[in-house]
């Protein structure tokens, strides 16, 4: 099953290394496809793949200009998924402080009774 929604796909892009180092080198500024793939070893098809993938995700736009292809980062994709990741830590963290406050209760209880 393949996963369409925009937060799927950030997370399915995030998930493999590679696509990490080349985010990781898009970080410091837009590069060519060249130099992107640079220090992999790995086929041109195999980062064209993963550009792909970063591409399809939003988190890679790709502008041609004369015969040179210019990646960039795009950040405000991570923003949706940084955010989800916040909304449910803050959400586990109440779930876990009721749950320790339910069990000192029912530890108080049992001392007591």
């Amino acid at each position: 099953m393949t996963a369409k929604d925009a937060l799927s796909l950030i997370f399915a892009a995030l998930a493999d290394p590679t696509r990490r180092e080349i985010l990781t080198r898009l970080s410091r500024g837009p590069a060519t496809v060249g130099e992107v793939a640079e220090p992999f070893a790995m086929s041109a098809p195999a980062i064209s793949q993963h550009l792909k993938v970063l591409e399809g995700a939003g988190l890679v736009e790709r502008t041609t200009s004369a015969q040179w292809r210019t990646l960039t980062f795009r950040r405000q994709q991570l923003d949706t998924a940084s955010e989800w990741v916040e909304r449910h830590r803050r959400e586990w963290g109440e779930r876990f402080t009721l749950l320790d406050e339910h069990l000192a209760v029912m530890k108080e209880e049992k001392n007591n009774g």
